[in-house]
């Protein structure tokens, strides 16, 4: 994705026979996803939604041009993007969006290094923080929530890395995995013991 673009909703599965969908919308207003006008999929298509509708936990629509299942069936997973330009400021000081967070530094409450925000993400339970650390293939996700964000700067996310909190319990692993820069120890194999 472009980082000038801005993730608004990703197509979850087709709804029904007549090329209608199932949306997660990540707009304030689930609905308002459909007043967008025209959005683009990380591949390039452009999507046209038309009888945009809230159900439940999710949002139901038709796409412009797509008539059946299987059309509605081969958008499944995309993710459907908006230019950021187009996008209106934000109206408080405390609202921000998602795609501004990416890039950012990472630190714990006393200006540690914990990493970099690759991505906030969304799998239906509430948005998480994907950080990312040098030297350690994996991510770690964070929950965005005010008890693990203690603060957002311009070039900082600060998070209550304390002993014993929320943070520090998904962090733990992935500082487990971080090679040493003193020429320290080996890590230990999976039995615990030092390899040799």
């Amino acid at each position: 994705m472009s980082s000038d673009m801005v993730i608004l909703g990703e197509i979850v599965r087709p709804h029904g026979v007549q090329g209608e969908v199932k949306l997660r919308s990540f707009t304030s207003d689930p609905s308002a996803i459909g007043a967008y006008g025209v959005l683009v999929t990380e591949r390039g298509e452009s999507v046209t939604l038309k009888n945009v509708r809230a159900a439940h936990d999710h949002v139901i629509a038709r796409i412009e041009g797509v008539t059946d299942r299987d059309g509605a069936e081969r958008l499944k997973g995309r993710k459907l993007q908006v230019a950021r330009d187009v996008l209106p400021e934000p109206e408080d000081d405390d609202e921000i969006y998602a795609a501004d967070l990416e890039g950012l530094a990472v630190v714990d409450e006393t200006g540690r290094p914990l990493g970099t925000v690759v991505a906030v993400q969304n799998y239906g339970a509430g948005d998480l923080i994907e950080i990312g650390t040098e030297g350690v293939r994996r991510t770690v996700l964070l929950p965005f929530t005010e008890d693990v964000v203690i603060e957002i700067g311009d070039e900082a996310i600060v998070v209550d890395a304390s002993e014993g909190s929320v943070a520090a319990a998904f962090l733990a692993p992935v500082a487990a995995e971080q090679p040493t820069v003193d020429g320290g120890a080996e890590p230990a194999n999976d039995n615990g013991e030092d390899e040799r």
